[in-house]
């Protein structure tokens, strides 16, 4: 059976267009109207994927993402009329997995919800060893668990794609452009901050200080790498 997927969006003819397209490319659809009743949906019902509108009445996407991330993974993609780029990279930063811009049509939506879960696969490449390790970063694919020193680190979807690219080759330097094509295949939009946000969510749940990051190190000028020799 397909994913079940939450649709939370104020607009019903939005909701209905989507849930049955979704429907007919068999996938379990749950609505919600509003961000408040999206919460209680997803709570109590745990969807593999939310899509997620962010101008509605009551609690909106941004209000949502806050109070959802608090004890939930499940990737989301934001539903976005806006078109300014900081509203997406809010997005991002509160725990968005991608974005798409209404309007959109049905088969670039999907392509979208299958590269966003994919994400959520362990076998999403099989040439990569199932557990890595990289100082007291370990990844395992297997449980689609991060630890840093033992302790463990709750991340999104896309941060754990992200993730187990960089440490599968400690050392090589990956261009924005590169690591989006990997996170989200041939759909991406091409706004190369997306990743940006990415990491710095990242380094925020696995660096012992942030500002000071000893395992996703930024090249100036070229893009990311895990370091192979982390520092402490």
């Amino acid at each position: 059976m397909k994913a079940t997927i939450l649709i939370v969006d104020d607009h019903q003819s939005v909701r209905v267009l989507v849930a049955d397209y979704l429907g007919e490319q068999g996938y379990r659809v749950l609505t919600a109207s509003d961000g408040d009743e999206g919460l209680i949906i997803a709570r109590r019902t745990k969807p593999d994927l939310v899509l997620l509108d962010v101008m509605m009445p009551k609690l909106d996407g941004f209000g949502f993402l806050q109070a959802y991330r608090r004890d939930c993974t499940a990737p989301v993609i934001l539903l976005t009329a806006r078109i300014e780029e900081t509203d997406k990279v809010v997005g991002l930063e509160l725990g968005a997995d991608d974005y798409i811009t209404k309007p959109f049509g049905m088969k670039e939506l999907v392509a979208r919800i299958r590269a966003v879960l994919r994400r959520t696969t362990a076998a999403q490449n099989p040439m990569t060893t199932e557990l890595l390790r990289v100082g007291a970063l370990e990844l395992n694919h297997a449980t689609r668990e991060v630890t840093i020193a033992g302790q463990p680190a709750s991340l999104t979807p896309s941060e754990f794609a992200l993730l187990a690219v960089l440490m599968a080759a400690p050392g090589r330097v990956f261009t924005r452009e590169l690591l989006l094509e990997k996170l989200q295949g041939n759909t991406y939009e091409g706004v190369e901050r997306t990743i940006d946000v990415h990491i710095r969510n990242l380094r925020r749940k696995i660096e012992p200080d942030p500002t000071r990051p000893q395992y996703v190190e930024t090249v100036f000028g070229a893009g990311y790498r895990c370091r192979v020799s982390p520092e402490g």
